[in-house]
C-alpha cells in the first residue's frame, strides 16, 4: 500500500470546549470561537477534524463500488453510519473520505452521516450548543424514518470523539434501526473531568472557564452546552448524579437503572472502544476504554461497579467476546488509513457474518497499562 498521511489531530471534542461562550439566552448562540482560528466568519470554510489521504489503490476500489442498498443481495454489506465531534460537520471532506474508505473495503457499503441541520455551519454550532436529550430524539427519528437505513436488518456504526457516548445514547434509547457493530475513537464514554487549559492571554477563554465552572450543573447549561453534558468529576459525583443531562442518564449511574439501556447494548456483536496513546485533548484520556481516573488514581473498567454489576451490559458483552479494547497511536483522532482498513476488514460487512475472536490480530480484547 501507498505511504499513508496520517489523520490530523483533530481541533474537535475537548479541544474546543475552551472555546465555548454560554450566551444570557437560546437566540443568542454563536459559533464557537476558537483561538487558533480566529473569529468565526461565516463565509469562509468551515474547519475540519479530518485531513485523510487515500491511496491509489483504494481510490480504485472506490470509484469501482456503488453506495446502495440492495436487500436482494446477500452480499451487500450493511449501512454505515457515522457521528463527527465536537467542532465538525457532517459534510467535512475528511468524513466523506472515511466513508470512501468504508466502501473500498466493503464494496457496495451505503454510508450516513449523521447531522442535525442540513446546513453544515449549523450542524457545526449544534455539537456545542444544544439539549442532548432532544439531538439523540432527532437522530432516532432521522433514522427511523430513513428510506435505507429502516429497511436493513441492521447497521454498523462509527462514533469520533463525543460522537461515540452520542451513538451509544442512541442505541440504548431507540436502536431503531439497530446497531451491530460500534466502534468509537476517543469518545468520552466515562466523561471529561476537565476542560482544557487556556493560555494567559486568551481572557474569551478564560471567561468561559470560569463561567463552565461555576455553573456546569445548573439547568440552563445542562440543556444547552453540549460538552457540559458529558462533564463527570469523580471527585465530587453528588452534582453530576443528580442533575447531569445526558452522561449519568446514559451510563446507568443512578439508583435506579434502566433496564432497556442494558438490553439494547447486550444486542451488540462487536463494541470496539479506541483510546488515542498521546491524547492531550481529552480529559482523562482514559475515558476512551472507560477507566475511572481520580487524580493519579485508574480504575480500569473491569474493575469498577458498572462492569462487576454489568449496569450496561458490558460484562456481558466482554464474555462473549464482544467487547474490544484497542489502541491508536499519537494525539487525539491521529489516525491512519491502514488503521482505519483493519478496523473495518474486522468489525462491520455482510450481514450474519461471524465474528471470531481468532481473526483478530492487533487487539486482545483486553484491558491494558496505558
Amino acid at each position: 500500500m501507498a505511504p499513508i498521511t496520517k489523520l490530523l489531530s483533530l481541533l474537535s471534542s475537548a479541544s474546543l470546549i475552551h472555546a465555548i461562550v454560554v450566551p444570557e439566552s437560546i437566540a443568542d448562540f454563536p459559533i464557537a470561537i476558537d483561538p487558533i482560528l480566529g473569529s468565526y466568519d461565516e463565509n469562509a470554510p468551515l474547519p475540519t477534524i479530518f485531513n485523510l489521504s487515500l491511496s491509489d489503490k483504494t481510490r480504485k476500489a472506490t470509484v469501482a463500488t456503488t453506495s446502495t442498498h440492495d436487500d436482494d443481495n446477500d452480499d451487500t454489506p450493511l449501512p454505515l453510519v457515522i457521528w463527527h465531534g465536537l467542532g465538525d460537520n457532517y459534510k467535512a471532506d475528511g468524513l466523506a473520505q472515511v466513508g470512501e474508505l468504508a466502501a473500498a473495503v466493503h464494496p457496495g457499503t451505503f454510508v450516513y452521516n449523521i447531522h442535525l441541520d442540513n446546513d453544515p455551519s449549523a450542524d457545526r454550532t449544534a455539537t456545542f450548543f444544544g439539549n442532548l436529550t432532544l439531538q439523540i430524539e432527532q437522530v432516532c427519528a432521522d433514522l427511523a424514518a430513513h428510506p435505507i437505513l429502516s429497511t436493513a436488518p441492521a447497521i454498523d456504526a462509527i462514533g469520533f470523539s463525543q460522537g461515540g457516548q452520542f451513538l451509544r445514547g442512541y442505541i440504548s434509547r431507540c436502536n431503531n434501526p439497530p446497531v451491530r457493530s460500534l466502534i468509537t475513537f476517543g469518545s468520552q464514554h466515562n466523561g471529561i473531568s476537565s476542560f482544557q487549559a487556556c493560555s494567559p492571554t486568551d481572557f474569551l477563554c478564560r471567561g468561559a472557564q470560569s463561567l463552565l465552572r461555576s455553573n456546569t450543573w445548573s439547568s440552563f447549561v445542562q440543556s444547552r452546552l453540549v460538552p457540559a453534558q458529558y462533564f463527570r468529576d469523580p471527585a465530587n459525583l453528588g452534582p453530576y448524579l443528580e442533575f447531569s443531562n445526558f452522561l449519568a442518564d446514559i451510563n446507568n449511574e443512578r439508583l435506579l437503572k434502566n433496564a432497556t439501556y442494558k438490553a439494547n447494548m447486550e444486542k451488540l456483536e462487536r463494541f470496539v472502544m479506541y483510546v488515542f496513546e498521546n491524547d492531550e485533548t481529552v480529559i482523562p484520556k482514559e475515558s476512551a476504554w472507560w477507566s475511572e481516573v481520580n487524580g493519579t488514581e485508574v480504575l480500569p473498567l473491569k474493575e469498577r461497579a458498572i462492569y462487576k454489576e454489568d449496569w450496561l451490559g458490558l460484562k456481558s458483552l466482554d464474555e462473549r467476546g464482544a467487547l474490544k479494547f484497542e489502541k491508536a497511536p499519537g494525539g487525539h483522532m491521529a489516525l491512519s488509513e491502514e488503521l482505519l482498513e483493519k478496523a473495518f476488514k474486522e468489525n462491520f460487512g455482510v450481514f450474519g457474518r461471524k465474528f471470531d475472536v481468532a481473526e483478530e490480530m492487533g487487539g486482545n480484547g483486553h484491558e491494558e497499562e496505558l
